[in-house]
């Protein structure tokens, strides 16, 4: 029996693919607590060096099953928040945690928190049928996953109220246009691209990519100044490392570098 999600590590790229594609990948608890363990597991792997995210079937994600949600409509607000915290929250911090490159290959639709993992990703290739919506609002609920956080730094404040005011679908050119997505590719050619892109990632200076992971982030919260005393911090110290040494050599010898 498949499980609700797979795991699978090959040539240092990890495949995380949401595995529930007659019910439109919609995550329930076992798929929340499936995908929190694999990226536990990416973020202490040495061998793990880019995790690529997609779905099965026609769909990427429709976020929370709502048939399940259902169940929980009359419970008290301190569960429900207690639930989001512990459950598809820990997806989200997990992402944010996890210093390696995350690809999400958005191979169908991305909807309400379904549209917030894809963005929780560092890059999203989409495939030319992809579509993308916030549908919290449709259904009354606010954008609990992180997409009122995410949207602004994205796209700006009024385009991200659009789309979380209104719960409309965009398609995956409009995505390209917002600056949501980073390419768009033909949906036959969605992952071989993705790979290729996967594996460039996985055979860099592992040491310095994930500095720079962290360094964009944190750049949001910190004042320039911060920033180059930080920076010149970290200078100093991959300047000293193997892998900058193989990437001079390598440039100066006109050859790849290797990059352990």
């Amino acid at each position: 029996m498949s499980q609700v999600l797979e795991f699978d590590i090959h040539e240092r790229i990890a495949t995380l693919t949401l595995n529930r594609p007659d019910q439109h990948n919609a995550f329930n608890d076992e798929m929340i607590a499936l995908w929190t363990r694999a990226l536990e597991e990416c973020l202490v792997n040495d061998d793990v060096r880019c995790v690529v995210v997609t779905g099965a079937g026609k769909t990427f994600c429709s976020g929370g099953d709502l048939q399940e949600l259902r169940g929980d409509i009359g419970n008290a607000a301190s569960t429900q928040k207690a639930k989001l915290w512990e459950g598809i929250h820990g997806v989200a911090k997990a992402l944010h945690r996890l210093d390696k490159p995350v690809i999400a290959a958005v191979n169908g639709a991305a909807t309400g928190a379904g549209m917030d993992m894809a963005l929780w990703c560092d890059l999203r290739f989409a495939a030319d049928s992809a579509r993308f919506a916030e549908t919290y609002v449709k259904v009354g609920l606010v954008p609990g996953d992180g997409g009122a956080w995410l949207l602004p730094r994205l796209i700006g404040t009024s385009r991200a109220l659009e789309l979380l005011l209104t719960g409309d679908f965009i398609s995956a050119e409009r995505a390209l246009e917002l600056g949501l997505v980073n390419r768009v590719y033909p949906a036959a050619e969605l992952l071989e691209q993705t790979y290729e892109c996967a594996g460039q990632l996985a055979r860099g200076p592992r040491q310095a990519m994930r500095i720079i992971k962290r360094a964009v982030y944190q750049s949001h919260a910190q004042e320039l100044h911060t920033h180059l005393d930080m920076m010149s911090s970290h200078m100093g110290v991959v300047m000293t490392a193997p892998e900058h040494a193989e990437g001079v050599a390598a440039f100066l010898e006109k050859r790849a570098p290797r990059f352990e």
